[in-house]
């Protein structure tokens, strides 16, 4: 049974996600504040997050960067919930480290076919063989990437991102195909999803010289190339 941390200060909407949550057979958990959810998090890892976005105190982007900056909770799954629709909040809400986005009023359909989605995109791919292109090096049994021994700092989903990039090299992908290949229940995500993941996975390859390794192909989309990376050393 997946545990869900729903961190909602509206009474009322916290326990109608929770009441739908449990019917849908998880274990939730509910917050009110930030430093509730915190706590919560400190004493039981979820596997998932539902994360408000105007929370007493502390807001919700606030613990949500706070969250992936921390190795414990760097791969925390989480979905920000929010009244705010603007593209612009969208993308602080993607940058802060949030792994989706639903905007009030929604259906608790919606957030549960969410759920699965980002759930299903956790799931560990640790059958799959490790990848070097270009000296990077992606190991999905131990979520470990790395260029001469030096470990890249990633998010879960820059992760997938990368990991597809890297066992599809040197071929242009559309933001669509990206998002049916990585994100996989894309009929919720916009295509801006992909150009906000595409530039913090640049920057986490930055430090080891391997950002341009990602490149954009105008009016197409992105590809790895590991000829760019000689050039970005």
């Amino acid at each position: 049974m997946s545990r869900v941390l729903v961190v909602e200060d509206e009474s009322a909407i916290a326990e109608l996600i929770s009441i739908n949550l449990r019917h849908a057979g998880y274990d939730v958990t509910i917050a009110g504040t930030a430093d509730q959810a915190q706590a919560a998090v400190d004493g039981v890892l979820p596997d998932l997050v539902v994360l408000d976005w105007m929370l007493p105190g502390q807001s919700g982007l606030v613990l949500a960067k706070r969250w992936r900056t921390q190795a414990r909770t760097r791969d925390l799954p989480i979905i920000m919930l929010t009244a705010r629709a603007e593209e612009g909040d969208m993308i602080s809400g993607l940058d802060a480290g949030a792994d989706d986005y639903l905007t009030k009023p929604f259906s608790t359909n919606e957030l549960l076919a969410r759920i699965r989605a980002v759930l299903r995109r956790k799931a560990p791919e640790a059958l799959d063989t490790m990848v070097d292109v270009g000296g990077l090096k992606l190991d999905p049994a131990t979520r470990r990437v790395s260029k001469d021994e030096r470990d890249v700092r990633i998010g879960p989903t820059e992760f997938r991102l990368l990991h597809f990039f890297m066992t599809h090299p040197e071929r242009v992908h559309s933001r669509a195909q990206l998002l049916d290949r990585v994100w996989g229940d894309h009929v919720f995500i916009e295509e801006r999803t992909v150009d906000v993941h595409v530039k913090r996975l640049r920057e986490a390859l930055d430090p080891v010289g391997c950002s341009r390794m990602i490149e954009t192909v105008r009016g197409a989309g992105y590809r790895l190339t590991q000829q760019a990376q000689v050039l970005s050393s």
